[in-house]
């Protein structure tokens, strides 16, 4: 009986290596497209909203373990509330004393530079859903989307001031890049003396930079940083931070100056995020003048 030499019992595919490079290929360019264009975003969407009722599972044994902690240490922290409250009630009396002195004073400085009055700026609250892990990025992911009228570009603030910027959002999340990551830039000003700079973040020490700068630039040490306004995007007079460094370098005739961020978004769970949809279209108000 003669062998056809063309039938085979297993049928033999690329080899594993082969295939192994293939997959690495296409997943170097399916990363390169994702972070270059947004033509995964409708993708994005469809998935981030089919997967949020399984990310909520995955919160639940932390937020009932929040639950059952608090609840054992509620006495506890219902008396040192308590103590503390009393102590605030006092410094909030002379407090609410000497803001009512700074509104008169800033009200008679608005008067006379003729500077029309701020309207109210509309917020949307929101929680830290969770925060994405990696190294190479800041980002934090809050419970609320679009459907909450969040839009990409709109800035985030907690007590401190500025924590970031809005820059992706689906249904129900929002994703935002903290002041520290290399993807936010802010105009700026120096509350002493007006200079207006942009802040970039991106420092490895977790501080922003405002970059290119004179050598003989008027910025020092303990400057206080607020946004200025232009640009539409941050309304004027949300604080930055503060300047803690100034490194001139007198051969390339540049300056920088390292400044910590007022904002804390390590410590708090809960954020504004500021709707400045309306706001792109008409010019920036000039900061508030306190003494």
């Amino acid at each position: 009986m003669q062998r056809n030499p063309n039938l085979r019992l297993f049928k033999r595919g690329p080899a594993p290596e082969v295939r192994l490079l293939v997959i690495v290929l296409i997943s170097l360019v399916l990363l390169v497209v994702d972070s270059r264009w947004p033509v995964f975003d409708p993708a994005r969407r469809v998935v981030s909203l089919l997967i949020y009722p399984f990310q909520r599972i995955a919160m639940a044994p932390r937020d009932l373990a929040d639950v059952v902690d608090s609840w054992f240490n509620a006495a506890n922290q219902a008396r040192t509330e308590k103590e503390a409250l009393q102590r605030q009630r006092i410094e909030l009396a002379q407090l609410a004393s000497h803001m009512a002195q700074l509104s008169t004073e800033n009200q008679q400085l608005r008067r006379l530079l003729s500077v029309t009055e701020l309207g109210e700026q509309k917020s949307i609250a929101v929680e830290v859903l969770y925060e994405p892990a990696t190294v190479f990025s800041r980002h934090l992911i809050f419970n609320k989307g679009s459907s909450s009228g969040i839009a990409p570009g709109m800035p985030v603030i907690d007590e401190g001031g500025v924590v970031g910027q809005i820059i992706r959002v689906t249904p129900l999340t929002s994703e935002a890049a903290l002041l520290t990551d290399s993807k936010v830039s802010v105009p700026v000003q120096v509350v002493r003396n007006g200079l207006r700079l942009i802040a970039f973040g991106g420092n490895p020490d977790g501080k922003v930079e405002v970059r290119y700068l004179p050598v003989n630039a008027d910025v020092q040490v303990g400057d206080e940083l607020v946004t200025s306004g232009i640009g539409g995007l941050f309304p004027a007079g949300l604080a930055v931070g503060r300047i803690e460094d100034v490194l001139r370098d007198t051969v390339s005739g540049f300056a920088m100056g390292l400044v910590r961020p007022s904002s804390h978004p390590e410590r708090y769970r809960h954020f504004l995020v500021l709707d400045t949809s309306g706001a792109a279209d008409t010019p920036a108000s000039e900061p508030v003048v306190n003494e």
